[in-house]
């Protein structure tokens, strides 16, 4: 039997085409085909009147003598194109019958729908893009928020693969060297080549072990989660309902109205936030309210940022980052070392606003290019825990085998292994055969 993945492999030399715009009533609808033959195809449906490389010209379509639409259309002959093949695109009128008349044309000149994902699949194995910037592909088309849209865009520039590949490199380099101390312990090598190599595997170590530790492409990727928390009746559905600016969560002057969690998705400043409102934290008795503090803790010690809605003098935070707001202050002064307002006048409302934004910022912001995915963060954990065997290796064949490992996981993250490539360096480096 064979899998999805080898149909996909052994049908790579066909004509493919799907619609590259989104269902619904449109004004244009953008069909785009891609593969060894397209040329042959557009020219069937053009009459042989294709257009000059990558110039817009307006076609009459047709196909069995049938006067198909008049559509806008563009040939693109590879190398120089997304896929790497030839292809082209046919701007059309977005009637549906439209749209499926012109796929039934395609299909009996020999072209066939389009598997999802496969316009990249090919332009990856062509290379076009690497593994890293075809992910960034699919974040840029869900991306709901401009910090989302920002990140997939500088990934899909190729923004982590830099990082990656120079951290290949390095990787690259320390093995030339350390095959060079395997295999010609007798040559009249440097003396301080041991000594360089195991200060730049450390120095390599520390730099993954910090892009592990920054977890900001993750938390704009899936959005930020902010949980509001605190004890009853202190303001925090109001809260999340003036955020929200419609009524998500029951407010009653009741302590305990809210006992389980309620969750809203805001877009604030161009961050997507997933906004929590959570029971009140107090000691109780009742089985279905201890149920929804249990909750309530949970998202407190798994959120990205929490603002602790206080409720008087002497109550501790319910984390160190929290950020601390002291509600309802049209009624008395807030607690001390909070920021003051009144969900209820709107008064400090704007100030709470913008502490909240500068503590988004802090969250998203920052430089350099930072993983956005799990797949990403298993590769760098995997190539880590070689390095670590390569510092702690008893043997230098041992050692070298490690960095081996290491460099074939960031390899992976790319799509991109390349071993054979250290010979350049060694003889490049070592002058070996002289």
């Amino acid at each position: 039997m064979v899998d999805a993945t080898e149909s996909r492999a052994g049908r790579k030399g066909e004509v493919i085409f799907a619609l590259a715009t989104g269902a619904g009533r449109a004004a244009i609808a953008i069909m785009r085909a891609s593969g060894p033959g397209a040329q042959e195809v557009l020219s069937a449906l053009c009459d042989g009147r294709v257009p000059p490389p990558r110039h817009a010209g307006l076609r009459a379509l047709h196909h069995e003598g049938e006067h198909l639409d008049d559509a806008m259309v563009l040939w693109l002959p590879g190398p120089r194109s997304y896929t790497g093949e030839d292809g082209f695109e046919l701007h059309l009128h977005a009637g549906p019958a439209v749209i499926d008349r012109v796929a039934m044309a395609l299909t009996s000149l020999g072209a066939r729908p389009a598997e999802a994902g496969e316009f990249t699949r090919r332009a990856v194995q062509a290379g076009r893009l690497d593994l890293l910037q075809a992910e960034a592909i699919a974040d840029l088309v869900e991306a709901e928020s401009d910090s989302q849209r920002q990140q997939a865009l500088a990934q899909a520039d190729g923004a982590l693969s830099r990082v990656y590949e120079g951290w290949s490199e390095s990787l690259k380099t320390l093995l030339a060297h350390q095959e060079a101390l395997i295999d010609f312990p007798d040559e009249d090598l440097p003396d301080e080549v041991e000594q360089a190599l195991t200060r730049r595997l450390d120095m390599l170590r520390d730099a993954l072990q910090a892009h592990l530790s920054d977890r900001r492409g993750e938390i704009v990727r899936r959005g930020l989660t902010v949980v509001i928390a605190g004890a009853p009746n202190v303001g925090k559905s109001s809260l999340l309902n003036h955020l929200a600016g419609y009524d998500a969560a029951i407010v009653t002057h009741r302590a305990g109205t809210t006992r389980d969690v309620i969750a809203i998705d805001w877009l604030f400043q161009g961050v997507r936030l997933r906004l929590v409102d959570t029971a009140g934290l107090r000691e109780t008795e009742d089985e279905i309210e201890a149920e929804g503090i249990r909750r309530a803790l949970f998202h407190v010690e798994h959120a990205d940022l929490v603002v602790h809605v206080m409720a008087g003098e002497g109550e501790p935070p319910l984390r160190a980052d929290a950020l601390l707001i002291g509600n309802k202050i049209d009624v008395s002064p807030p607690p001390e070392g909070t920021l003051g307002l009144s969900v209820h006048t709107g008064e400090g409302m704007s100030a709470f606003e913008a502490a909240l934004a500068g503590r988004i910022e802090a969250l998203v912001s920052g430089a350099g290019a930072p993983l956005t995915r799990a797949r990403h963060r298993a590769g760098i954990e995997e190539a880590l825990h070689h390095l670590d065997q390569a510092r702690t290796a008893p043997w230098p064949e041992v050692r070298g085998e490690a960095l081996r490992l290491a460099m074939r996981a960031l390899g992976r993250l790319t799509g991109q292994v390349d071993v054979e490539s250290l010979l350049d360096v060694i003889f490049g480096q070592f002058c070996i055969g002289k």
